[in-house]
């Protein structure tokens, strides 16, 4: 067959069944390669869908430049799309992704500018925003803005969603992926469960993301948040294209669990995949280990090719210095906070204590930096030395609430961070914070680290 262009070969991707990752496991486990699309990842889909209706619409006119944030695979379907249609294109990229996507963009004629990974969506450095402000600063310009944009999920709805029931011959009884967007789980979703409402869904989310909780609670906890590795899973934000109606379960999935599985999935199954892919097997398994029974057949999305890991997952002295190679035995925050016996209370600071309590509190119990706290919430911190250069710049301080002078809250951890991460950390950042099983907050420190790692 002869295509006019290179984006007429999106899509009818193939299902492979997993042989051995999946022992001891009743049922069956298929996967969907969604790096046999031409950019090599399931946003193709959605990057063409998402052109063409703002082409019908009017928002996107010849010669105009497409403008977006990215984790890099919608960046690279929205550059195939726009060297078809004669389009330009600027990308916005967290500088947590890999060096290899960044790269794969600016090979197929896109600017890409960097922006920092730990500051919030709203901050004008995020990716979002600069990707909103060149918007509204390019002429004829488009911003897609895949988060919220719902030809994302309709994308699937359309495609992924017919392809899997089609080749399953409507045998599917669970489908999984992970949750970044939320266009893939929920359009997917959507379609299969139209056809047979009793398919059960389940969404891959990573520790340092919202979803899980969210759809839990109904509660948007932002010390749910904190900075993670994994790419393009998770969010800290509540995109549109998230239909929590369409998600029956969330499993979360730590980064080393799903860098593991990443690795054993190339050298055992000969699926050269990405790390997400990795948390979409590795959590997906752990809920059909109790959950599936024979005769059941569970269908996994695997959205993108390991080319853009080979500096991270596949790269053993990456993997050795986040503690993730199995060779390596690393104690964990959930070992510190073991270790201190159920005997731990965390020193906290009241956001209207005056700044004279705070000290007296630090000193009483000798510590350097504690949390700042309001109605039960940890909204910032108080470090003893920030604090004593502010005193000795204004010593009327002291009588002031603690609000004039805390810093920026800690970062929250997961349970389960080795300790080189947490080392890597603190060296960067003030003290970290984690949650334990009880959702009770402990603080560890370099020293916590130093102790731990002696023993």
């Amino acid at each position: 067959m002869i295509y006019n262009s290179i984006i007429e070969t999106i899509g009818n991707t193939p299902l492979v069944r997993l042989n051995k990752v999946n022992q001891g496991i009743k049922g069956e486990i298929l996967v969907k390669v969604e790096y046999f699309n031409p950019g090599n990842s399931m946003k193709d889909r959605m990057a063409i869908k998402m052109v063409e209706d703002a082409e019908k619409e009017g928002l996107l006119k010849p010669g105009g430049t497409i403008i977006e944030g990215t984790s890099g695979n919608t960046g690279m379907g929205l550059a195939l799309a726009a060297i078809a249609k004669g389009y330009k294109c600027i990308f916005t990229m967290a500088d947590k992704q890999s060096k290899e996507k960044i790269d794969i963009l600016r090979a197929v004629g896109a600017e890409v500018i960097v922006c920092p990974t730990n500051v919030s969506p709203e901050d004008p450095r995020s990716y979002y925003s600069v990707a909103r402000k060149l918007n509204k600063d390019i002429p004829n310009s488009f911003y897609p803005n895949q988060y919220d944009n719902l030809s994302n999920w309709k994308a699937h709805y359309e495609t992924t969603g017919p392809e899997i029931w089609k080749d399953t011959e409507g045998k599917i009884t669970h489908y999984a992926a992970g949750v970044g967007t939320g266009g893939s789980m929920c359009g997917t979703a959507r379609f299969l469960k139209e056809q047979n409402p009793d398919i059960i869904t389940v969404g891959i989310d990573t520790y340092g993301s919202v979803f899980k909780k969210y759809k839990e609670t109904g509660v948007f906890d932002e010390n749910e948040v904190y900075p993670y590795l994994t790419e393009g899973i998770g969010e800290d934000i509540l995109p549109k294209n998230v239909d929590f109606d369409m998600i029956d379960h969330f499993i979360k999935v730590t980064d080393k669990d799903a860098a593991v599985m990443t690795r054993r999935l190339s050298r055992e199954e000969g699926l050269f995949i990405g790390w997400s892919c990795g948390s979409a097997v590795h959590g997906a398994l752990e809920y059909a280990k109790e959950n599936l029974k024979e005769g059941d057949r569970m269908v996994i999305i695997l959205p993108d090719h390991g080319t853009r890991y080979l500096g991270k997952v596949y790269n053993d002295d990456w993997m050795r210095n986040h503690g993730f190679l199995e060779d390596r035995s690393f104690g964990t925050a959930r070992d510190i906070i073991a270790s201190r016996n159920g005997s731990y209370q965390l020193v906290v600071s009241q956001k209207s204590d005056t700044v004279k309590e705070a000290i007296a509190l630090m000193n009483g119990k000798s510590v350097s930096q504690i949390p700042v706290m309001e109605d039960g919430n940890v909204v910032g911190c108080i470090t003893d030395n920030k604090l004593l250069s502010k005193i000795i710049d204004n010593p009327n301080l002291k009588d002031s609430p603690v609000s004039e002078v805390m810093e920026d809250s800690m970062k929250f951890v997961a349970l389960d961070s080795t300790l080189d991460v947490l080392s890597s950390m603190v060296d960067k950042e003030k003290a970290v914070l984690v949650r334990d099983e009880k959702h009770q907050i402990h603080i560890i420190t370099k020293h916590d680290i130093l102790e731990a790692m002696t023993k």
